[in-house]
């Protein structure tokens, strides 16, 4: 892909709207990390206004019946999530290799394995970065805690937007976390992550560019008022961030230490163009990669890269500008 020309380029814009999914059947908690009308609209106004033409395509069903029927683009700007499955992040850039289309963000490598937080976890711990340490259940009724020590966090292995995490998912006993992962499995029909928790400050790191290029936008704290469920950034506080949630931009050592943590953790994993980096530090202040999201949410108003990039004094349309901009030198 070279350059945009007089009208730049012809961009394929791929995507999972939540209302569609909502009359499909599934609940809001299901449909969760699916986006807003207002989302792709302030999407693809800003694609509009570097000069590029932008083809709303939608879900990769969509995506593959016009692949099939002939139609290409120079490259699509692809945020859709998928519906089932481990790999279900990467069914587009998938789909888009087979066809020779460059797309915008991580590829499907990185988005598989980036979706499954024990894997991922597997991978960083691997390479020497810090992260707590944890097991993933495969099977309710057969398994162990491998010695780890209470208190414990578990979340499902593979959802995002704080789906299957509250207060109720950080336990300090075997009978609790018993409990707490059957009640998972049942509800998610996926293996559970469990970790131990950590109890000190919470960061998100938004890092744009790829390989040696990317470079942290900044270091976000999230900090719970008395109204938030306590101890964790959970679907119910993500979902009334304004009367739970504060954030705050971070620069001292801590954070700093954060956004260097997020930044290797970010090249070492493979992704492109930007994404979002959670980190925890323990009792002791040292942080500790939690997980990583190579497609982060672009809700103008609601994400948390859009509000920190606020935080920056950046604009939503600057984002999307830095974004195609990774995309356009690495292809």
């Amino acid at each position: 892909m070279g350059p945009p020309g007089k009208f730049g380029l012809h961009l394929g814009f791929t995507f999972d709207l939540r209302d569609e999914h909502l009359r499909e059947g599934m609940t809001p908690e299901q449909a969760a990390e699916f986006d807003k009308p207002e989302t792709i609209d302030a999407i693809a106004a800003a694609l509009e206004k570097l000069g590029h033409r932008v083809d709303r395509i939608g879900s990769v069903g969509r995506l593959a019946g016009r692949l099939v029927a002939g139609e290409r683009w120079d490259a699509v700007f692809n945020i859709a999530e998928g519906v089932s499955g481990f790999g279900r992040e990467a069914q587009v850039p998938a789909l888009l290799e087979a066809y020779g289309i460059p797309v915008v963000f991580s590829d499907p490598l990185t988005l598989a394995l980036a979706l499954h937080k024990g894997q991922t976890k597997r991978v960083v711990q691997a390479a020497g970065l810090r992260t707590p340490r944890f097991i993933v259940v495969d099977d309710p009724g057969e398994w162990s805690d491998a010695g780890l020590r209470y208190p414990l966090f578990c979340k499902p292995v593979a959802e995002g937007t704080g789906k299957g995490v509250g207060a109720k998912c950080l336990v300090n006993g075997r009978e609790d976390l018993t409990g707490r992962v059957q009640d998972l499995f049942t509800r998610f029909s996926q293996p559970v992550l469990v970790e131990e928790y950590l109890p000190g400050r919470e960061f998100t790191a938004g890092v744009i560019g790829s390989g040696g290029k990317a470079r942290v936008l900044g270091t976000m704290e999230v900090l719970l008022n008395g109204r938030a469920e306590p101890g964790a950034y959970s679907f119910d506080n993500k979902n009334q961030y304004q009367e739970r949630v504060e954030y705050r931009l971070a620069d001292d050592p801590e954070a700093a230490a954060a956004g260097r943590l997020a930044l290797a953790a970010y090249r070492l994993l493979g992704c492109r163009d930007a994404g979002r980096v959670d980190i925890r530090s323990d009792a002791s202040g040292m942080p500790a990669f939690i997980e990583i999201n190579p497609l982060a949410g672009l809700n103008p108003v609601h994400s948390d890269l859009p509000i920190l990039c606020r935080l920056l004094g950046k604009s939503f349309d600057d984002l999307i500008a830095d974004i195609m901009e990774s995309a356009m030198e690495r292809l």
